[in-house]
Parts: C-alpha cells; structure tokens; sequence
C-alpha cells in the first residue's frame, strides 16, 4: 500500500507539472505576438473646418487730402491714435480765404441790393427786361461766388472723414500744400476686414464633393468664422466670410477671399497677422481615419486590417483630402472595421497579432518619469 501510495502521488505530480509547462508555453507564445494598437473606422457627419494665414486691414482707408492751398499751421492729432469722424486734423492759414469771403460778402450785398431795386421797376416796366436779366444774373452769381467762398474757408480745417487709426503726418506744420495735396491716411476699423486666400486645389475638392452630396455647406453660402491673434489667443467674437473670389489668381493660384468682424475695442489693428477658421462645412457620412494608419508605397495607399480572430490583412484605400491630421477615404472602407494605428512595421499579412487594450496603450505613450 505504500509503493501504490508513493506511485500515485509521483504520477500526480509529472501531470501538474506538464500542465504547467503548456500553460507556460502558451503564455509564452501568447507574449511573442507583436502587439499592436487599432482604430475603429466609423461613418459619421464631420465638421470640416479650414485654417489659413490671414492679415487685418481696414474695411476703409481714406486718404485725407488738402482742399484748398494754404500753409499748414497746426496739426491737432497725435500720429497713429483713433480719431472720429468729423474730428479737425489740420489748420491751414485762413487769412486769405476769409479776405475773399469778406469780398464775396460785399459783391452779394451790391448784387442783392441792385436785383431789389430793379425787380420792382421791372414789373412797372419802368425797366427794360435786359436790364432785370442782367440784376438777376449778377445777383445769382454773387451768391455762388459767396458760397464758394464760404467752402475754401471751411476748408481750411480739415477733417477726418471717417473714425479710425490715423496714420503720420506727410507734411509738417509750416509747409506749403496745394489744392489735392495727400495729408495723412485714416484707417476705419470698425468693422474690420480679414483677408486670406484659399488654395485653388482645397476649394475645388470642396466643390467636388458638394456636387456628390458628401458635403453639406452652408445655406445661405455665409461662412462663419473665428480669430486666432498673434500672441495666441482667440479673439472675442465671431465673424463671417463675405467674399470669396469665383477665379483663381494665374500668379499664385489661390483665390482671394474675405471675412469681416466686428472691432468696437480695437482689438485687431490694421496689417496684423492672424489665423482665421472658417466654419460651416459637414461631411456626410464620412469615414476619417488618422493618417498614421495608411501605408503608402508605389503600388498605391493601403491599410492593415484585422478580422475576428485579430488576422492581419491589407485593403487598398482611396484618399479624397487630408482633413486636420485625418484622410477622408473616398473607397475601401465601408465603416465598422479594426485597422492597426500603431505597430503597422511589426505587422504581417495572414500573421496574428495581439491587440493592446486602451489603458496599456496610454501607458505605452506615456513618458518615462525621472528617477
């Protein structure tokens, strides 16, 4: 009974530990798969924002320009500060114009006077109706020399004809100018116009895929949009895109276009460079994968796909546009499938490998801590 024992217990062990050597082997084998993170494809509408370059500018640059000729006796602005419309800039010498209108204001009095007497002579026709002709003209003429008068002297203060950003001044006080002379620039600020120029290619996708019903626009075709400003902070507001040029430029090949927004604090100043997002584009049932899925070789672009059993297999893709960091795939996918985003090197056609659950994908990219 004690050999039987002792034999019984022998064969028990050599079976535990063969057991123990296939659960090893298989978790080793399980180990050498190579490991590999997925993407599910999905099909969903997508916004499709667009992102360009873009400069300020005012949505009206007046020229400020003498009216009359004088010497500039004063500038009443501060160079480069906001000015209203109607605010006085410069104040050319008077003296002269405000002789003439002296002059004009007696040759209309001595015309006003003679046309008075005559009117009533006339109609008792005691004068002939030459000579009441020739009142009333002189009256009527003195009047507009008068007024004229009147202008030039007005003119002498010159004004900004709209509120914005004045500019330097052209010519110092003491100067010279003649009738037409450039004095300054005002740039009106509010509103204020963005302008930016979209790639002839990107917009003629657009085009495309609207006309196939893949892409939704907007309405009305008024683009909404957004500011990013230099030191990188979003500007406080939305604007909308009101032009955009129907032809391309032969030079550059962009086509020109426009946004406007609103600037009551002045936030955006004439030249400034910006970032302008312009919104309102959706893509219909898109499929959007990242662009690190797609292997691209002479043959054409392709991805790694796996089946149920997490088997390896390539599928050729067809890329309609970059979209962000993504691709639109035009055909190849159909939506629902797994496709390798990171391990694709490792990966092998009809070889299994093995799929790394979310969290040890976030550890795997998660950056080493300092010892």
């Amino acid at each position: 009974m004690h050999w039987k024992y002792l034999w019984k217990l022998g064969l028990c062990l050599t079976i535990g530990l063969a057991l123990c050597a296939c659960k090893e082997k298989e978790a080793s084998h399980g180990t050498m798969l190579p490991p590999v993170a997925v993407f599910e494809v999905k099909k969903e509408n997508t916004p499709w924002d667009a992102e360009y370059q873009a400069q300020a500018s005012g949505s009206r640059s007046v020229e400020v320009r003498a009216r009359v000729e004088a010497i500039i006796e004063k500038r009443l602005y501060k160079e480069g500060d906001f000015v209203k419309e109607g605010q006085q800039l410069f104040q050319l010498e008077r003296d002269q114009y405000e002789a003439r209108m002296e002059q004009a204001k007696a040759q209309y009095v001595n015309a006003e006077r003679e046309w008075r007497r005559v009117k009533p002579l006339y109609e008792k026709n005691a004068v002939s109706q030459k000579e009441r002709d020739a009142a009333r003209a002189a009256y009527e003429s003195a009047k507009a020399e008068l007024r004229q008068a009147q202008i030039n002297l007005d003119y002498c203060q010159v004004v900004s004809p709209v509120s914005g950003y004045s500019s330097k001044e052209n010519y110092t006080p003491g100067n010279l100018v003649s009738n037409n002379s450039l004095l300054t620039y005002v740039n009106q600020t509010e509103p204020m116009y963005i302008d930016f120029s979209i790639a002839a290619p990107e917009r003629m996708a657009r085009q495309n895929l609207a006309a196939q019903g893949r892409l939704e626009v907007p309405r009305d075709g008024r683009y909404e949009a957004t500011l990013r400003l230099l030191d990188g902070s979003m500007y406080d507001g939305d604007g909308e895109i009101t032009f955009i040029d129907s032809q391309v430029q032969p030079t550059t090949g962009v086509i020109q276009a426009r946004a406007v927004f609103a600037n009551k604090n002045g936030a955006i100043m004439p030249g400034q460079y910006v970032r302008i997002y312009m919104k309102g584009d959706i893509l219909k049932d898109a499929i959007l994968i990242p662009q690190k899925c797609v292997v691209h070789t002479q043959k054409g672009s392709s991805v790694m796909m796996l089946d149920k059993d997490d088997v390896v297999s390539i599928v050729p893709v067809t890329i309609d546009a970059t979209v962000g960091d993504r691709y639109l795939i035009q055909s190849g996918l159909a939506g629902g499938e797994r496709i390798i985003s990171e391990g694709i090197v490792k990966a092998r056609p009809g070889s299994k490998v093995r799929v790394m659950p979310p969290e040890e994908e976030l550890h795997k990219n998660q950056p080493a801590q300092a010892q």
